[in-house]
């Protein structure tokens, strides 16, 4: 199933000169929030940016501002070889915020797998070295140093390991979503999530736990080539969930039980501690 390709026309391009595609590129827009808005911005002569996409968290859904075909004007010497894509986020989201744009990730995967096909180019991370050189492959403005403008997007914590694994496998269907967070902690609240979904720090994972019919909680996670493929049912009784890894090596799923009080349990290097313990240090929401 191919991506839904919205149309939002700019005038902010230029002929490649002849030169071939060989990066695919993704930036965060830094403010714009939607494909609508952005195309706004790139509309206007004024503005004298552009790029290929833009990308935000309609379903299956870009927006498309310059053709492929085409030099978009958006990371300095590097645009006449590269299809580049923006998406509608911010380059200090962490983690956790990333996690909660699914659609975003998902939709950022299959236009790399587009575009992969469309230019023959392999989906690889390329390093800042290879991207700079002569490098074949996916990567973001950061790695372009001074020669794509001196861009620090997308930021540390974007999942750059977990997009390229879904674009290698690509389907426009995102993982389930999460439908809020609770995080350890940091004063986390329980905001009533019947799922929740995170990612280990090498970004080559994804976790979701859910809220069985029954009240117990489920554990799902992918495989290394983001499928999900494996499944355990944790017990307990639960009204929402929500979990996060600790470090690279425990990870941590918090319920609010049943009486009103909240447990937790964690998996230290793949095995998880007897039983679900309270935690009255972290608040639940009356």
């Amino acid at each position: 199933m191919s991506l839904n390709r919205v149309p939002y026309p700019t005038g902010n391009y230029s002929s490649r000169g002849g030169a071939p595609v060989r990066l695919i590129v993704l930036h965060t827009a830094e403010g714009a929030r939607n494909i609508a808005d952005l195309g706004a911005w790139f509309a206007n002569p004024a503005s004298g940016v552009s790029s290929h996409v833009g990308i935000d968290d309609t379903a299956n859904t870009v927006g498309e501002y310059v053709r492929r075909d085409y030099k978009a004007w958006t990371a300095a010497n590097a645009n006449p070889v590269a299809v580049q894509a923006e998406l509608c986020a911010f380059a200090d989201w962490d983690a956790a915020e990333w996690n909660r744009h699914p659609n975003m990730l998902a939709n950022t995967a299959a236009w790399i797998a587009e575009e992969a096909k469309a230019f023959a180019i392999p989906i690889v991370k390329l390093t800042a070295g290879q991207a700079q050189g002569s490098g074949r492959g996916v990567c973001q403005h950061n790695d372009l140093g001074s020669w794509g403008g001196g861009h620090w997007d997308c930021g540390p914590a974007f999942p750059i390991d977990a997009v390229i694994a879904l674009a290698q496998g690509v389907t426009p269907t995102p993982p389930p979503p999460a439908l809020s967070y609770l995080w350890p902690g940091s004063g986390g609240q329980d905001e009533g999530a019947h799922m929740a979904v995170c990612t280990h720090p090498s970004g080559k994972r994804m976790d979701l736990v859910s809220v069985n019919p029954d009240g117990s909680v489920n554990h799902s996670w992918t495989d290394s080539n983001a499928a999900w493929k494996y499944s355990e049912n944790l017990g307990g009784t639960a009204k929402s969930v929500s979990c996060c890894w600790l470090d690279s090596n425990r990870f941590v799923v918090i319920c609010h039980g049943i009486p009103d009080v909240p447990y937790q349990r964690i998996n230290d290097n793949g095995r998880w501690a007897t039983g679900w313990v309270a935690t009255p240090d972290i608040k639940l929401k009356p």
